[in-house]
């Protein structure tokens, strides 16, 4: 299954998208679009997935995607209100000259830098999220000044975070299809004990076959990146709920909890409980 090519629609007075969407409207599938994209969440919690990078999104959280980057945020519960103002454009939506003008130079490294996907930080967080809520609301040229301030901000200041890879964000599109196809398996299956037999399989490939392409596209093993998945979810689980720590990692597919406490030392560089613990005491704050 590739991922899909959502397309939203466009009002008839607009060049580009800017729209809150809100649960159900907000939930998709792994997708990807030429256009490049914005968003600022309003509401909810969950799991970003972008390329072959996993972590975690919460109210407040600004990304931007590049153009045809594949990428799903999945809220964190199936009863969980999501949602955000979604800036979509594409890069030459003005016409192409602007792009090439001498003073757009800032803007095009960010459009390629952005083909990574960017979450932004710091003190760039704030002032960015005004400037995207008073663009859905904007009209006329008025749009167009606020978006132009959004992307001179981002380039500028430089506050973000890359989050894929560029060996993901540069595959072929067969390459990439393929891709797609395992990486959306892993999100909807990482909570069941997938071995390499099975996604080798399912990838129609040998297992030493398997492990050399996954490797050789992303960087990193196969192995790891389910492991980063399913350390994501329990980020959330303890967070979220009470459950016991043991309980967390067999609902996010380890088979023992001693392999749960490595993993989760490896890719977050605590310890559950250490983690639960911090998150219950900045609660309180």
């Amino acid at each position: 299954m590739k991922p899909i090519l959502e397309k939203l629609p466009l009002a008839g007075n607009d060049s580009f998208l800017a729209r809150t969407f809100t649960t159900p409207n907000f939930e998709v599938p792994w997708h990807q679009h030429p256009e490049l994209e914005l968003i600022l969440f309003l509401e909810g919690e969950g799991s970003a997935y972008a390329g072959n990078h996993v972590g975690s999104f919460s109210s407040g959280d600004i990304y931007f995607l590049g153009s045809n980057l594949p990428h799903t945020f999945q809220k964190a519960r199936p009863g969980m209100m999501t949602s955000a103002v979604v800036v979509q454009f594409l890069a030459d939506f003005w016409g192409k000259e602007l792009l090439q003008l001498p003073e757009s130079r800032e803007l095009r490294t960010l459009f390629e830098t952005a083909k990574v996907g960017l979450k932004i930080k710091g003190e760039l967080l704030q002032p960015l999220a005004r400037l995207v809520k008073d663009l859905e609301h904007a009209a006329g040229f008025d749009r167009l000044l606020l978006l132009c301030q959004c992307l001179s901000l981002i380039a500028s200041k430089k506050e973000y975070d890359q989050l894929s890879s560029h060996h993901m964000a540069s595959l072929q599109t067969k390459q990439q299809q393929r891709m797609d196809r395992i990486f959306q398996y892993t999100i909807d299956h990482f909570s069941e004990g997938i071995s390499l037999d099975e996604i080798a399989s399912f990838a129609g490939m040998s297992v030493p076959a398997f492990c050399n392409y996954f490797r050789k596209r992303t960087k990193k093993t196969y192995v790891e990146f389910l492991n980063e998945v399913r350390i994501g979810k329990a980020c959330q689980l303890l967070i979220d709920t009470t459950n016991s720590v043991a309980g967390i990692a067999y609902e996010c597919g380890f088979n023992t909890l001693a392999n749960f406490n490595k993993q989760f030392l490896k890719v977050s560089g605590t310890q559950p409980g250490l983690y639960r613990k911090k998150f219950s005491e900045s609660s309180l704050l």
